[in-house]
């Protein structure tokens, strides 16, 4: 009887138990029934629009969020796991970078004919492209350029290339061949042709991408132009110089996609490829030319032929790689946010807001919308329309669009083209999702997204499938798999893993081609050791006969004059050390760069004798290493700011005209209300004098209403816009303004002028309100101690101009280019100085300390940022006698070019 209850009372429970589950799931059922009777089925906007890459069969970088597979040469077919990303080229590369293969066309020169006919091949179908890989491959070199489209298509694709030869120019229908590319793949990768681009940055990256075609020897026009110390580089500025010819870039923004071609867009991409074979040829003319020229000199000859092959190649190292943020729109959000901030002015507020929450919906969604629709972002919902979306909350159909179109009005017209609707097809399909996500119905976003998904994808959904965002369908889940990402491609942040392409190339580039330390030797006259140099040294002392070689290998010499000074006049032997081409952090041997302990914008204004000649404080680090050591000297940087009350940044400069009248009124808000940033001065005058014609009228009159603060409200004229375009620059920076000529419709003339009249203007600046004493200055020297960890906040430095008093007239004031802090405090300010940077900060902090402390206290700032290298990087590899207590005083001898003897008596 006791088994029968208890057997009953199991048959309850399971009977319980199974009710609840389907009254549970009867539940869910008619939940998600009553949630897609709400949700209007609103028909996508492509089914009623072609996109030609909907034509494609089958693409190598689809929408999702998985990593792109690169081709795998050996054997031939695609590499679907490559942990290390390795170039399937690398080996052909590297031996091109050692032995260049430029075996150009001979084509005359002087019976070159500039004149382009109007004979040229549309290859469009798979003979012809076979046929034209046949002519390649014949060929020694022939020119390469492509047209993008990028509005219209999630990654972007390649929707034409040009290609041409000595006899003929062809036009490649990338969209109507895109599945029959491959059959080029063989004739790029022939190290034995050279492929003549100019700026090839991209094409390397879009042809990887697109059709898996990668180029091995090339020849890049810009790159030559840099070891020729060009003035420009750009490609409209090579057509002219030498072939008298002029481009129109506005075609650059045409939409490629569109067949046929007009006769005007047919014209500018033959352009852009026709001539490159003749100025590759002219380049290469000049760069032996310039071998030759320095042929004599023997010992640390640079190659000019070998160097701009170098440079070359190094760009087809790039391997293309998609962007993978931990989640949807993550880096979108951040740049929105991180832009709100600084413009304005406000510091990061602590925790999560509404706004900033909303931005971080906005983002994730259209990231989401834009793989599934193979848009671009942009094309979708701009950046604009999702601060004014998140700023104003709109509530119902009509106001959301409303603030779309508002905040798209007020978009630069050079940022975006006109013809993008507003608010977009795809806004207006779907709608719902947007006022869902504004009144933040939908909950967790990665519960929601995977519905979203399957709304637009599943069987019964809205959008068409296509081979851009199947995949996205197959696994609907958006809260990515970053551990089998990163795992796979050996990061522990799946974020690096578009980086590490990107990170090799920087090595390429930045890192240092030759040894730093040569460890030569150098010996006093009475045979002791001085220090270890590099050869350029040694041949400094040995072409002025002021020393003899005493040994080959590796290289010494001794000196035949009495030195100044000993290394242990300094009591310390890092000088006498040898040293390893090694990161003193991690001991990488592979690659370093130069790093500087005390950061340049400090040391440049040391006095001579601190700073001349002292390799103690620069180091080699790897680039992980420097990434560190930045990152914390910036940091610390930002710590001096505070600690002397002196802004990194200038915050505020004024027309010398209007400063007079602004310190002489009463009130001082017409002072805090005038002037503007001298970056924000500079982009705004840029922007106007390239686009002001074309830009909507509320963005022209927001930029003029910033110059017109730095004129003090007035208004403005061109001339005035091209004066505010070099206010703030350094000398060195306005000449290479003037050498680049950055806008054609300024000549040089009126950069020289305005450089002229820049003695005339007076630079007020004012950083975030705080208080400078008139009554005395805290010294911020004193209590500088190395082993402790505090900074005191108490201490601030004002630096008073004393030529500056009440009873000044205005043009002794207009005259006198000072410094304006707090409104009414004037310091004096270095014209040498660049005002778009740290350098008026480092001025400031070097001379308060000298001012205060004298070199002793320079030695202790020194000290300060030796600490803080040693604190960030722990270094483990550095130098024998490399010391954080450093001294680094010395004497200058008899013939050395830093004795302040000697500069008087060249300077007379």
């Amino acid at each position: 009887m006791a088994d029968k209850k208890e057997k009953l009372k199991i048959l309850l429970t399971i009977a319980s138990v199974a009710a609840i589950s389907i009254f549970i799931t009867a539940r869910l059922v008619r939940r998600r029934r009553r949630f897609n009777q709400r949700r209007p089925q609103i028909p996508c906007y492509l089914h009623s629009e072609i996109k030609p890459p909907l034509s494609f069969k089958r693409v190598l970088a689809d929408n999702s969020y998985s990593p792109f597979s690169h081709f795998n040469s050996q054997p031939d077919s695609v590499n679907e796991k490559s942990p290390n990303l390795t170039h399937p080229y690398e080996a052909e590369i590297a031996s091109l970078m050692e032995s260049p293969l430029l075996q150009f066309s001979k084509i005359p020169m002087d019976g070159f004919d500039v004149k382009m006919d109007d004979s040229y091949v549309w290859v469009e179908s798979q003979s012809q492209l076979s046929q034209l890989a046949q002519v390649l491959s014949e060929q020694s070199a022939f020119a390469v350029d492509t047209e993008q489209h990028s509005l219209r298509s999630f990654l972007g694709f390649t929707a034409l290339i040009q290609i041409s030869t000595e006899k003929e120019d062809y036009l490649v229908d990338t969209i109507a061949l895109h599945d029959s590319m491959g059959i080029l793949r063989h004739v790029f990768a022939d190290p034995n042709i050279c492929k003549v681009f100019h700026g090839a940055d991209g094409d390397i990256v879009w042809l990887q991408r697109d059709f898996h075609i990668y180029v091995v020897n090339l020849f890049d026009t810009a790159k030559a132009c840099e070891v020729l110390s060009k003035p420009q580089k750009s490609l409209a500025y090579l057509l002219e110089t030498y072939c008298g010819v002029a481009k129109n870039k506005l075609l650059q923004r045409e939409d490629w996609r569109q067949r046929p071609l007009s006769d005007e867009m047919v014209q500018y991409a033959r352009t852009d490829a026709h001539y490159l074979l003749y100025i590759a040829n002219c380049l290469f003319a000049e760069l032996k030319q310039h071998d030759c020229e320095y042929s004599s000199f023997t010992d640390d000859k640079f190659n000019f032929v070998l160097e701009a092959s170098r440079r070359s190649n190094l760009i087809c190292l790039q391997l293309y790689a998609k962007e993978i943020d931990g989640f949807p729109g993550q880096s979108a959000a951040f740049s929105i946010l991180s832009r709100q901030l600084n413009g304005q002015g406000a510091a990061p507020m602590p925790g999560e807001t509404k706004f900033q929450d909303l931005v971080r919906r906005l983002c994730a969604w259209r990231d989401l919308m834009a793989r599934v629709h193979d848009e671009s972002t942009r094309y979708i919902l701009s950046d604009y329309a999702i601060v004014a979306l998140s700023e104003k909350v709109p509530t119902t159909q009509a106001d959301i669009y409303g603030t779309i179109i508002q905040a798209d009005l007020n978009i630069d017209s050079s940022n975006l083209s006109s013809s993008v609707p507003s608010p977009s097809p795809l806004v207006c399909s779907h709608w719902i999702d947007v006022h869902q996500l504004i009144q933040d119905k939908l909950g967790n976003l990665e519960k929601f997204f995977p519905v979203v998904i399957q709304n637009c994808l599943g069987p019964n959904g809205s959008c068409p499938l296509s081979v851009f965002n199947y995949a996205l369908l197959m696994n609907s889940s958006l809260k990515l798999d970053t551990k089998s990402v990163s795992k796979q491609n050996g990061f522990k942040n799946p974020r690096q893993v578009s980086k590490k392409a990107s990170r090799q190339l920087f090595i390429q580039k930045f890192s240092c081609k030759s040894p730093v330390y040569h460890n030569c030797r150098i010996y006093a006259n009475d045979g002791r050791l001085l220090c270890y140099c590099d050869g350029r040294k040694l041949e400094w002392y040995l072409r002025r006969d002021l020393a003899k070689l005493v040994d080959d290998d590796p290289p010494a010499i001794i000196l035949l004059f009495e030195p100044k000074g000993r290394p242990e006049d300094e009591d310390n032997d890092f000088y006498i050390q040898s040293k390893k081409n090694i990161c003193v952090g991690c001991g990488e041997g592979n690659h370093y760069l130069r790093y500087r302990v005390i950061p340049s914008c400090y040391r440049i204004h040391f006095p001579e004798h601190l700073k001349s000649h002292r390799s103690h404080d620069i180091v080699l680090l790897c680039v992980d290493c420097h990434e560190v050591a930045h990152a914390a000297a910036e940091k610390y940087k930002r710590r001096i700011a505070r600690e002397f009350r002196i802004p990194l940044y200038v915050r505020k400069v004024v027309d010398s005209n209007q400063a007079p009248i602004i310190s002489g009124s009463s009130e001082l808000t017409d002072f805090k209300d005038s002037g503007v940033s001298p970056l924000q001065l500079r982009t705004a005058a840029k922007a106007l004098l390239r686009h002001g014609p074309e830009m909507p009228p509320s963005r022209h009159d927001e930029l003029t209403q910033i110059v017109m603060r730095y004129y003090g409200g007035r208004e403005i004229s061109k001339e005035d816009l091209e004066r505010a375009l070099v206010v703030g620059m350094s000398p060195h920076e306005r000449r290479r303004l003037e050498k680049k000529n950055v806008y054609h419709s300024t000549k040089v003339d009126t950069l020289k002028e305005a450089s002229e009249t820049k003695d005339d203007i007076e630079r007020s600046i004012t950083d975030n309100p705080s208080t400078c004493s008139d009554s005395g200055v805290t010294t911020a020297c004193n209590d500088m101690d190395l082993h402790s960890s505090q900074i005191s906040e108490t201490k601030s430095v004002c630096e008073v101009d004393t030529d500056y008093s009440e009873s000044s007239t205005p043009n002794e004031i207009a005259d006198s280019s000072c410094t304006r802090y707090e409104g009414n405090t004037s310091v004096r300010h270095n014209k040498k100085l660049s005002l778009l940077g740290h350098g008026p900060h480092g001025k400031q902090v070097v001379d308060h300390i000298l001012n205060e402390c004298g070199e002793e206290g320079i030695g202790q700032f020194c000290q300060r940022w030796r600490q803080v290298f040693v604190e960030a990087v722990n270094p483990r590899f550095l130098p024998g006698g490399w010391d954080v207590m450093h001294s680094g005083r010395r004497e200058f001898g008899e013939f050395s070019v830093y004795n302040p003897a000697k500069k008087g008596t060249d300077g007379s």
